[in-house]
C-alpha cells in the first residue's frame, strides 16, 4: 500500500500537466493513467510509436486521395479503418472486456485490443497526426468518435470498437437502447463532443469501477484520487475515496472525506415538491446521505477508539 500511495503525487503531477497542455492530446494523459499499474512505464516509446502510425495514415490518406485529402469524409474513414483495423489489426476486446489491460494505453497499443475508450483515444490520436480532425462523443455505455461535418456533409458518427463501423442515428438509438434498455431516450445531445478533460474522467471512473468489482481497493483508491485531482469539485468521487478507506481500514481519512462529502451535498427543500420524479430523486439522495451519516458516526467511534 506505501508503495502505491508514494507514486499518487508523482501520477497526478503528469496527468495533470498532460490536461493542461495546449491543444487536444491525449496520448501523455492516457499514459500517465497507465502507470497506476506499471509504476515503471516509459511514455516516450509509445508516444513515438503513435507519432510514426499518424505518420503512416497521413502518408496512405494522401495517396489514396490523389490530392483531394479532406473533400470525402467517408474515404478518410474508410483509410484510417483500413490502416488501424486491417493492416494493424486492432480490434474490440470482446472475450474479455473487463480484462483490466483493456483500459491501459501501453497494454492496448502492445496487444492491438482494448474496449471502446481506449480504441477511440488511437483513434483519435492517429487521425490527428494524419490531418484529419475527428472528435471524441461520451455516449452512454459505449464511446464513440465522429468527424464533424463540412460545408454540405453530416457528421459521421465511427464505433472504434467495432473495426471503425459509421454508424446512423437509428444505430445510435439502438446502441443506447441496448446499453441503457429500452425506455431510453435518444438526444441529439448525446452525441456532442468531449472534452479532453472529459475523457480522461471516463477512463478513470471504468477504472475505477473495474478495480472495485476486483476488490483491488488500494488501485480504486489511487484511481479516486486522481479523478478528485481532475475535478475537486465531484462530490461522488469524495465519498468513494472515503468509502475505500473505509474498506482499507484507513478509518482517520474515511473519515475525512465522507464528513467532507457530507458537507458539499445541498441542504433539503423544505418546500413541497409537486413532480413524482423529483420526490423520488430526493428520497434516493435523503436515504444516501442518511447511510452516509450513519457511516460516519461509526468512524468517529472508531477513530475515537485510537486516541
Amino acid at each position: 500500500m506505501q508503495s502505491l500511495q508514494s507514486r499518487v503525487a508523482r501520477v497526478t503531477e503528469d496527468l495533470l500537466h498532460a490536461l493542461n497542455e495546449p491543444g487536444e492530446e491525449l496520448a501523455a494523459a492516457a499514459l500517465a493513467i497507465a502507470r497506476v499499474e506499471y509504476p515503471a512505464l516509459d511514455p516516450a516509446p509509445y508516444l513515438h510509436r503513435i507519432e510514426r502510425m499518424g505518420e503512416a495514415a497521413a502518408g496512405r490518406l494522401q495517396r489514396s486521395s490523389a490530392g483531394e485529402r479532406g473533400r470525402d469524409t467517408a474515404q478518410q474513414i474508410s483509410m484510417l479503418n483500413a490502416y488501424l483495423y486491417e493492416e494493424l489489426g486492432f480490434s474490440g476486446n470482446r472475450e474479455h472486456y473487463d480484462d483490466p489491460r483493456n483500459s491501459f494505453l501501453n497494454e492496448v497499443l502492445d496487444r492491438r485490443t482494448g474496449i471502446p475508450i481506449s480504441l477511440a483515444v488511437i483513434y483519435l490520436e492517429v487521425a490527428r497526426r494524419a490531418g484529419v480532425r475527428m472528435e471524441g462523443v461520451n455516449f452512454p455505455g459505449h464511446f464513440l468518435v465522429r468527424l464533424p461535418a463540412t460545408t454540405g456533409t453530416d457528421d459521421l458518427i465511427v464505433d472504434p470498437f467495432h473495426g471503425g463501423a459509421l454508424l446512423a442515428e437509428v444505430d445510435c438509438r439502438q446502441l443506447l437502447r441496448q446499453h441503457l434498455g429500452e425506455e431510453a431516450a435518444f438526444d441529439r445531445g448525446l452525441l456532442a463532443r468531449a472534452t479532453r478533460q472529459q475523457i480522461v474522467v471516463r477512463i478513470l471512473v471504468n477504472l475505477k469501477r473495474l478495480y472495485v468489482r476486483m476488490r483491488s481497493f488500494p488501485q480504486a483508491r489511487f484511481i479516486a484520487d486522481l479523478l478528485l485531482a481532475v475535478d475537486p469539485s465531484a462530490p461522488s468521487e469524495l465519498r468513494d475515496r472515503g468509502l475505500l478507506a473505509s474498506h482499507m481500514e484507513d478509518f482517520p481519512a474515511a473519515l475525512r472525506d465522507l464528513e467532507a462529502y457530507l458537507r458539499m451535498l445541498p441542504r433539503p427543500d423544505p418546500a413541497p415538491v409537486e413532480h413524482e420524479h423529483t420526490s423520488g430523486r430526493q428520497s434516493e439522495e435523503a436515504s444516501e446521505s442518511s447511510q452516509i451519516w450513519e457511516h460516519v458516526k461509526t468512524l468517529r467511534r472508531r477513530v475515537a477508539g485510537f486516541n
